[in-house]
């Protein structure tokens, strides 16, 4: 019996290690993260909770880092944390690395998650580009908070939001924050179709490989996606 209780507090203590360990993706070691966080945290208090932390730092990733799909950097550097906030842009799979690694600064245990979903509110532009309606390898973040895992998803800003008649995700922490299946006028939005898991860090061939094999026409170069606004296109959304 001890034998196997000592087994189980070994693999337990190798599960927080790989969820707060610095990679080269989920890099929150570097300068560049760490001041980002710092920033973000500069009017916290000693006494303020993991939870408190990681709401500050869920909101400065949602609005302070634009959505976009157009122009995003899918090099091994552009996904990483750092690369993220040099381009001070990118979509779901880079948001969710920036959130993870800045949750890992201050201690928190992080994962990224990926999932293939259903979009139904795009441009035209997009669904094109797309082959439809469906996104693969959609991500965001899974957090652990009071010895619990919970979901968050600091994608789409608040601008994109307003633009595109979606409410904006809020995370308090405690609930799993994922995409509402609807939007403000009551037209469905988003569903997730498919489950590929959440990993210690990201599994980049399985990720990019997935999506260029997907959505081969969203390229403009091997490591780039073509050009664009989706807050010009929001005028043409359609459901």
């Amino acid at each position: 019996m001890a034998e196997n209780t000592g087994a189980a507090a070994a693999a337990g203590t190798a599960t927080e290690t790989a969820t707060l360990a610095a990679t080269e993706f989920l890099d929150h070691r570097s300068p560049t993260v760490r001041a980002f966080v710092d920033k973000t945290l500069a009017r916290a208090k000693e006494s303020d909770t993991a939870t408190q932390k990681a709401t500050a730092l869920y909101y400065a990733v949602r609005d302070g880092i634009t959505y976009e799909v157009y122009g995003a950097d899918l090099t091994r550097h552009g996904l990483s944390a750092t690369g993220v906030l040099e381009k001070g842009f990118g979509f779901c799979v880079h948001k969710s690395i920036l959130y993870a690694a800045a949750l890992r600064a201050v201690g928190i245990p992080s994962r990224v998650y990926y999932g293939d979903v259903r979009n139904h509110l795009a441009s035209p532009r997009l669904r094109e580009l797309v082959g439809g309606d469906v996104f693969r390898f959609h991500s965001l973040t899974v957090v652990n908070l009071d010895d619990r895992w919970v979901k968050a998803t600091p994608v789409f800003n608040k601008l994109l939001c307003r633009l595109y008649k979606i409410k904006p995700l809020d995370f308090d922490g405690r609930t799993d924050s994922l995409y509402h299946p609807f939007d403000e006028d009551g037209r469905q939005h988003m569903e997730f179709i498919h489950e590929h898991g959440s990993f210690d860090d990201v599994p980049y061939d399985l990720v990019v490989g997935g999506i260029k094999q997907a959505h081969p026409q969203l390229f403009a170069s091997a490591h780039t996606t073509v050009s664009g606004s989706l807050a010009d296109e929001a005028a043409t959304a359609t459901v």
